[in-house]
């Protein structure tokens, strides 16, 4: 279930990643390396600020040993 209506800036795991053109996966995965925090919402449907949401966007990824170079050559 959805939620109806929320106050305006604040958002759904589902419309944030819409947001940033990632998928929810990536939210889920922000808020497990500590880029993003929860407001509100239940443990299964999370509520984020906005503005919360794009600062983690545009923040610095942490890497992993091991990961994959994400330079991207323009």
């Amino acid at each position: 279930m959805e939620y109806l209506a929320l106050p305006p800036g604040l958002v759904t795991t589902t419309t944030a990643a819409l947001a940033c053109g990632v998928q929810p996966a990536t939210i889920r995965d922000w808020v497990r390396r500590g880029l993003l925090n929860r407001i509100g919402g239940t443990p299964k449907r999370p509520i984020y600020k906005l503005s919360d949401v794009l600062a983690a966007h545009t923040a610095p990824k942490p890497s992993r040993p091991g990961q994959r170079a994400t330079d991207h050559v323009a």
